[in-house]
C-alpha cells in the first residue's frame, strides 16, 4: 500500500482484539493476513439513513425512511410454521402497508394513533406500496442516526460486518500515520487527501461528500500506480529487439482461404498488422479491442498458426479453465480437420497428475507448440523450449504483472492482448498505454441482432413462462443477480433466494443451478461445464459470467436490478446469449420506478453496439457513485473505476507523463516516495 513499513502494518490481524483462531481463519479467506491487508479492505458500500420521505414520494427497490402513524387494525395470522403481522400506517401523503414476519411480539411494540419511523426496502404489491421487516425507531432517535454512514464490507460466511467495523476501527487507531507516496505538491495541485486520512475516512466517513474526496485520493493511488508500470513496462519493450524469424505464412495463409466464412475487411486488415508487427524490428505489443462475437478469436489462431508454422511455440491465457478448455477444443479440432501444424496442449488447474506430467514434458521438449491454460501457464514449472508469442484473452481481466511472468517465460516475448470489454478509445490509449491498439468493430455476416425489453418486475411471471418456453425448445437461459446472499446489499436480488424462488416458479423437469465468486474454483469450472454441455437449462449466476464461458445454446439473458449496474457492464453481461444460430433475447428488470432509471436503460434496449454504449457509459456515471454494482475485475481495481473515474485516470496519465518526463528513473528527492512505493509493490526497477 505505501512506501516504508510502519512495523504495526505488517502485523498479524490475530493481535487485535475479538481475533481468535477462527476469525483469523475466515479473515484469511478474505485475502486478508496483516494489518495492511486489512486496511486496503474497502467497503463495498455504506448503509445511509437517509432524510425522512412522504409516503407519496416513495419509489420502488429504494430503502427509505416514512415517519407514519399506525392504524387500529394490527392484525396477526398464523400460517404453518409462520406468524404475519401486518398493519396500515399513513401520513398526511398516503397509506402503506406494513408486514412482520414471525415477530408477533411487534404488536405489543407498537401503539396504534403514535408517530413511529419505518425503514427498509419498498415494494408495490398491487396498487399500493409495502415495507417488509422494516427497522422502527422513534422519531427523535431516527433522528440521531440521520445522515450517518456505516460501512457495509465484503463478507464470507461466518464473518459478521459488526466484526469487520470493530477490527478495522482497531487497526486505524494503531496505524495513525501511514507512509506517503505523494509529494506535497502533487496533493494540493490535485485537491488530494493526505492517504492516511483518505484510509480513515473511506472506512468511516462522515457523509457522502467525504466519502467521495476519501475514495478519490485511494482510486488516484491505484490509477497512478497501473499506468506508471505501464510507463516502464512500454519504455522496456520499445527497446527490445525481435529475435525471431516470421517468414513462412503458407499455412495460415491456406487456412484463411479453406475456412468455411470469409474474414470480414477489419479481421484481414488487423491480420495484416500482427503479421507486419511479428516480422518488424520491435518485439509486437498489440491489443485487438473487439465487440463480442467480433471474430477475435480465429485472429488469435492464426497468430499462433503463423508462430508455430515458424517453428516457434504460442500460449494463449484465458481467464477461466471452461474458457481456456473451450479454446483449446476448438483449435484441436481445426488443426486436425484443416491437418495444420499446429500442437496444441491443454494446461490447467484441473488435470490430473499425470495430464500436467505429460504436459509440462512436452512443451519443455517443444512437441507441443501452442499452449491453452489459465494461470497455470506462469507457474514456476512450466518451462518452454522457444516461447515466442503470449495471448492474454480478456485482457483487462489480467494485471501488468501477470502479463509481464507470462512474457517473462519467454525471450523478449512478442504480445497480443484481446478484450470485449467496450472501452472509450480517449480511456482505452491511456489503460492500455504499453500496447498498439486495433479496434474490430466490423461484425461478420449472418449473426442474429440480440432482441432487448427493459420491463417493470410486473414482468416477472411473463418471463418465467418465456424462459420455460425457451427451454421446451431445447434452449438455456442465464438470470443474473447482483449479490451472492441477502443482506449484502439493500434492495437487490441475490442468487441464493433467487435460485429457490425460480425452482418454484419453473416446472420441476427444469434443471435450475447456482453460480457465484464465493465458490471454489473446482466448483465454478463444474458448474459452468455443466451448463455448457447443456446438462443446466437455467443458471442463476452473479456477474462471474461476465467472460469466461461461451454456450451458442443459450438463447435468453434475463437481468435483475438492472438499473443497479453499468451500462458497460450490462452489455458484457448481455454478450452471453446471441452466439448461436438461433435468435437471442436479453430481458432487463428495472426494479426501480424511477424515471431516470427508465431511459438510461433504454439505451441498452435500443443498442447492441458496445462502442457506443461505453461512450454513453462515460457520460452518464459520475465519480463516486454509490451503490452501483462495480465492474468486476477491471485493470485489477479494487476502489477505481474506468467509467466512474475516467476524468481522474486522466489526470493521473498526464501527472505520470510529466513526472517520467522530468526524471525518468524518478531519482530526484521530491518522487522518491513515488519510486519507493512502487518498488513496495513488487516493482522491479534494477530491470529496467
Amino acid at each position: 500500500m505505501t512506501g516504508k513499513k510502519n512495523p504495526s502494518l505488517i502485523e498479524n490481524v490475530s493481535s487485535l482484539k475479538g481475533v481468535g483462531d477462527k476469525s483469523s481463519a475466515l479473515f484469511e479467506k478474505c485475502g486478508i493476513k496483516s494489518i495492511e491487508d486489512l486496511l486496503g479492505y474497502f467497503p463495498r458500500d455504506y448503509d445511509i439513513c437517509k432524510e425522512i420521505q412522504n409516503v407519496s414520494d416513495l419509489h420502488e427497490g429504494d430503502v427509505s425512511a416514512i415517519r407514519v402513524v399506525p392504524s387500529s387494525n394490527i392484525a396477526l395470522k398464523h400460517v404453518r410454521n409462520l406468524s404475519i403481522l401486518t398493519f396500515k400506517a399513513s401520513d398526511t401523503t398516503g397509506d402503506i402497508n406494513i408486514t412482520y414476519f414471525n415477530m408477533p411480539f411487534m404488536r405489543n411494540n407498537i401503539k396504534p394513533g403514535h408517530h413511529y419511523v419505518f425503514r427498509g426496502i419498498v415494494q408495490r404489491k398491487g396498487r399500493g406500496f409495502v415495507m417488509e421487516q422494516p427497522k422502527m425507531y422513534k422519531t427523535e432517535d431516527y433522528l440521531e442516526i440521520m445522515g450517518s454512514m456505516q460501512p457495509k464490507y465484503p463478507l464470507v460466511k461466518g464473518l459478521s460486518n459488526q466484526l469487520v467495523i470493530k477490527v478495522m476501527k482497531q487497526a486505524i487507531n494503531m496505524t495513525p500515520y501511514l507512509e506517503e507516496m505523494l509529494p506535497t505538491y502533487i496533493k494540493r495541485q490535485l485537491g488530494l487527501l493526505d492517504y492516511s486520512e483518505a484510509v480513515r475516512k473511506i472506512h468511516f466517513p462522515l457523509n457522502t461528500d467525504e466519502y467521495r474526496i476519501a475514495r478519490k485520493r485511494i482510486a488516484f493511488n491505484e490509477i497512478l500506480e497501473f499506468i506508471l508500470r505501464l510507463r516502464f513496462l512500454k519504455r522496456e519493450e520499445e527497446q527490445s529487439i525481435n529475435d525471431y524469424s516470421y517468414e513462412s505464412s503458407k499455412a495460415s495463409d491456406s487456412l484463411i482461404e479453406q475456412l468455411p466464412y470469409k474474414l470480414t475487411g477489419k479481421q484481414l486488415t488487423i491480420w495484416n498488422e500482427i503479421k507486419s508487427d511479428l516480422r518488424g524490428p520491435h518485439i509486437m505489443n498489440r491489443l485487438i479491442q473487439g465487440d463480442v462475437g467480433s471474430g477475435k478469436t480465429i485472429l488469435a489462431f492464426l497468430s499462433l498458426l503463423f508462430t508455430a508454422e515458424n517453428g516457434y511455440q504460442g500460449a494463449i491465457m484465458a481467464p477461466t479453465e471452461v474458457l481456456a478448455r473451450q479454446h483449446y477444443e476448438g483449435f484441436l479440432e481445426m488443426a486436425e480437420k484443416y491437418e495444420l501444424p499446429i500442437r496444441p496442449v491443454l494446461l490447467v488447474g484441473a488435470l490430473t497428475a499425470k495430464e500436467k506430467r505429460l504436459a509440462l514434458e512436452g512443451i519443455e521438449n517443444g512437441s507441443f507448440n501452442c499452449i491453452v491454460g489459465t494461470n497455470a501457464l506462469i507457474q514456476e514449472k512450466v518451462n518452454y523450449k522457444e516461447l515466442a508469442l503470449v495471448i492474454t484473452d480478456e485482457q483487462h481481466r489480467f494485471g501488468v504483472l501477470q502479463r509481464e511472468k507470462l512474457s517473462d517465460k519467454g525471450m523478449n516475448t512478442h504480445i497480443l492482448a484481446m478484450s470485449a470489454t467496450p472501452i472509450p478509445r480517449t480511456l482505452a490509449i491511456i489503460l492500455y498505454g504499453d500496447l498498439h491498439i486495433s479496434v474490430l468493430d466490423e461484425m461478420p455476416m449472418g449473426r442474429i441482432p440480440i432482441k432487448n425489453c427493459v420491463v417493470g418486475t410486473e414482468y416477472r411471471p411473463t418471463a418465467y413462462k418465456f424462459i420455460y418456453d425457451q427451454v421446451k425448445q431445447g434452449h438455456q437461459a442465464y438470470v443474473i443477480c447482483p449479490m451472492i446472499e441477502e443482506g449484502e446489499m439493500d434492495g437487490v436480488e441475490n442468487v441464493s433466494d433467487y435460485t429457490e424462488k425460480l425452482i418454484k416458479a419453473l416446472p420441476s423437469d427444469v434443471h435450475v443451478a447456482t453460480l457465484h465468486g464465493k465458490m471454489k474454483p473446482s466448483e465454478k469450472d463444474s458448474v459452468m461445464e455443466d451448463f455448457s454441455n447443456g446438462l443446466i437449462d437455467v443458471l442463476v449466476s452473479t456477474t462471474v459470467i461476465e467472460v469466461g464461458i461461451n454456450v451458442p445454446n443459450a438463447t435468453v439473458m434475463m437481468i435483475e436490478n438492472a438499473e443497479r449496474f453499468g451500462l458497460a457492464q450490462l452489455h458484457q453481461l448481455r454478450g452471453r446469449v446471441g452466439r448461436g444460430k438461433a435468435q437471442s433475447y436479453c430481458i432487463f428488470i428495472n426494479t426501480s420506478g424511477r424515471k431516470e432509471a427508465k431511459e438510461r436503460l433504454s439505451i441498452m434496449n435500443n443498442s447492441n453496439d458496445g462502442f457506443r454504449i461505453a461512450e454513453e457509459d462515460l457520460k452518464q456515471r459520475g465519480p463516486g457513485d454509490l451503490f452501483g454494482i462495480r465492474q468486476s475485475g477491471e485493470m485489477s481495481f479494487h476502489v477505481a473505476d474506468i467509467y466512474q473515474d475516467a476524468a481522474l485516470i486522466k489526470e493521473a496519465a498526464s501527472l505520470a507523463d510529466r513526472l517520467l518526463l522530468e526524471d525518468p528513473d524518478l531519482v530526484m528527492e521530491e518522487n522518491a516516495p513515488i519510486k519507493q512505493w512502487l518498488i513496495s509493490n513488487s516493482f522491479d526497477f534494477m530491470a529496467l
